[in-house]
């Protein structure tokens, strides 16, 4: 009786330290879901992600709940639709009085509840103001971009939000604070580097305690540049070299997890925030990045991996989107789904993790409030659009309208997305606005350009 009492304690206290898994969460920009190896591309080489989805599981149908960069960003942080939380439509700019609402809860806020670390790498895109930065919607550390990277003086249609004429200098921030800037095509060029040498030492600095890395590149959004030797490597493709620059990023991070010893306690995700823009590959799918809710705007590729949980060289074709990610996590994490309010993601943790017949809970999938799918067929509309009917069991790449042929199919589709879209309206947060907004930096003063910044770091690491 003696030794079994001690086993059951053995077994409580041996669960009890069981370790928080870590997350490293990468959000690349603008990727079609072509554009890499795990998904048909045979031009890019992509070998890192190749090996990420041969030691992990590919999934084929999953989901992004907007075509552009801030409301997609918004709905993943905050498993929500855009829609619902004020931050749909046309994506935030410098100086803008608009933000994601500090009042909501983000991924990094319920797991930071639960002893986890967190950190922000690359591009936030939810508003620049100190109120809307990642420090204060979770993160204990930020280094990044605040918006899109073409939101800058290079960009010479000036910003169409403000009409000033050029946009104010592209900040490179880090906490709340500019440290350099962004100056030219050769600092561009540095952006995944850059940023990728931060998570790394975000990671490292953790290893001993649970920590969730967001790590949103700029890359590949436009305007796209390269390192020379990267250029040269592919060929002169200046598309082509920033996917590539992309998987060795998601190489340097899987390579250093498991030089820490860490890698079966840490879920890898890898997936991107809307569909390509000019120059990606959507593959089979209709569509690209903006636009209506076709395959190609909204189906993004995706990978996880995490050795010894992740069965290796698997492909799920159960839908997620990325509104699930919060719930999900929050249940990987043991942290709990905010019940004050309606979220809209679901947890697909099961399906993501590939346990042996996980099934999505998506029943229906909703294309934010233009879009939905059920079963195999799926309806496109939007204000100004005739309802548009496919199959895509037979018809991938929606090219042949069904409206006609399916009517009653067509009118139930659209009752239920008419539904949708009114409990939606009838159940809205707003989205956050200061008074004094202003631009992060008007003029570099003595910023450094990134180049001298990092040629600055590596001469302090040196002494």
């Amino acid at each position: 009786m003696k030794t079994l009492l001690t086993l059951i304690v053995f077994a409580t206290l041996s669960l009890q330290a069981a370790p928080k898994p870590n997350v490293v969460l990468i959000f690349i920009d603008d990727m079609g879901y072509g554009d890499i190896g795990p998904f048909g591309n045979k031009v890019n080489k992509t070998p890192h992600l190749d090996r990420m989805a041969r030691e992990g599981l590919k999934l084929t149908q999953f989901y992004v709940s907007n075509t552009a960069c801030t409301p997609s960003r918004s709905a993943l942080m905050t498993g929500t639709y855009a829609h619902r939380i004020g931050m749909d439509g046309r994506v935030v700019f410098p100086g803008e009085k608009r933000g994601l609402n500090p009042k909501e809860i983000t991924i990094a806020e319920l797991l930071k509840k639960q002893g986890y670390a967190t950190g922000c790498f690359g591009k936030w895109h939810l508003g620049d103001q100190p109120e809307f930065l990642p420090l204060a919607q979770g993160f204990d550390e930020y280094f990044g971009i605040p918006y899109s990277n073409d939101m800058w003086p290079g960009n010479k249609r000036g910003n169409p939000l403000t009409n000033r004429g050029p946009y104010t200098p592209l900040p490179i921030v880090r906490q709340n604070k500019a440290v350099a800037h962004v100056s030219d095509g050769p600092d561009q060029s540095l952006l995944c580097e850059v940023v990728t040498d931060e998570a790394l030492k975000f990671i490292r600095k953790h290893k001993d305690e649970p920590f969730f890395c967001y790590v949103p590149h700029a890359y590949v959004h436009n305007p796209r540049y390269a390192r020379p030797h990267i250029l040269k490597r592919a060929g002169g493709d200046v598309n082509r070299s920033n996917v590539e620059e992309v998987d060795d990023s998601v190489g340097r991070i899987l390579k250093t997890l498991r030089e820490l010893g860490i890698e079966k306690n840490t879920l890898v995700i890898f997936t991107s925030d809307n569909g390509g823009a000019g120059g990606m590959s959507m593959g089979p799918l209709r569509g690209g990045k903006g636009g209506p809710k076709y395959e190609g705007h909204m189906r993004v590729p995706t990978l996880t991996w995490w050795p010894g949980t992740v069965p290796a060289g698997k492909v799920s074709h159960e839908i997620g989107a990325t509104i699930d990610l919060l719930p999900s996590l929050a249940k990987l994490t043991g942290a709990k789904v905010p019940g004050d309010r309606t979220i809209d993601g679901k947890n697909v943790l099961s399906v993501l993790t590939g346990k042996p017949g996980a099934k999505s809970p998506h029943e229906i999938l909703y294309y934010e409030i233009d879009g939905i799918r059920r079963g195999k067929w799926k309806l496109v509309s939007g204000k100004r659009r005739k309802a548009e009917l496919y199959d895509l069991e037979q018809d991938l790449g929606e090219k042949t309208n069904l409206a006609a042929k399916y009517p009653g199919i067509l009118k139930e589709l659209k009752a239920l997305l008419d539904a949708h879209a009114a409990r939606i309206a009838s159940d809205t947060r707003p989205a956050a606005f200061v008074e004094d907004a202003k631009p992060i930096i008007s003029k570099p003063g003595d910023l450094p350009r990134l180049r001298e910044y990092m040629a600055q770091a590596e001469t302090r690491k040196k002494d």
